[in-house]
């Protein structure tokens, strides 16, 4: 899925999340390797999204926010409006903010083709997801080590889960969109 605003500002789109990518990398103390080895993507992946030369996927920025101990959005730049799109499954940033004591506030629409799943990589300790359904169904995954647990959401449900875990997200047969909202605190 390609991170964009729209199609032609995708390339500006993609320096910037790479330009994202690389200072904190940096301020982590992190080589190319070592981020690559524990976010589980490829060393070239990463240099080529650091460098702008590849649009970032849904998958890849979920998988470098978790090591990298940030929310989706501080890679994405806190730009509403900025849309992750493809494979049958967008989301789009609507709102960002940082609370009081610092939590951090995310605001997501979701739209799954009928069917798609989409998995997400373990975000840091405490986050929580709360996800209401607005059209179909969403049948959420938490793939804890005790086993998974299960969720489902029609039409006007919520459902929440701390997401320290791998967890995945399934559209069911006539596809299905929510408002997702994921909650980060401070580090």
């Amino acid at each position: 899925m390609a991170a964009h605003q729209n199609p032609d500002r995708s390339d500006d789109v993609a320096l910037r999340v790479g330009h994202r990518i690389r200072r904190l990398r940096e301020a982590r103390g992190l080589s190319l390797s070592a981020l690559a080895a524990r976010a589980g993507v490829g060393k070239g992946l990463l240099s080529e999204l650091e460098a702008g030369r590849r649009n970032p996927t849904l998958a890849s920025l979920y998988a470098l926010a978790g090591p990298l101990r940030v929310p989706l959005a501080d890679l994405l730049g806190d730009e509403p409006g900025s849309v992750v799109d493809g494979d049958g499954a967008r989301s789009r940033l609507l709102e960002v903010r940082t609370e009081d004591d610092g939590t951090t506030v995310e605001v997501y629409t979701l739209e799954h083709d009928p069917g798609v799943a989409r998995r997400s990589p373990a975000h840091a300790p405490g986050v929580v997801e709360h996800l209401v359904t607005t059209r179909g169904r969403f049948r959420v995954v938490r793939h804890a080590p005790a086993g998974d647990e299960v969720y489902e959401a029609a039409v006007g449900q919520h459902v929440a889960w701390t997401s320290d875990v791998a967890h995945s997200y399934e559209a069911g047969p006539d596809g299905a969109t929510a408002v997702l909202v994921i909650t980060t605190p401070r580090a």
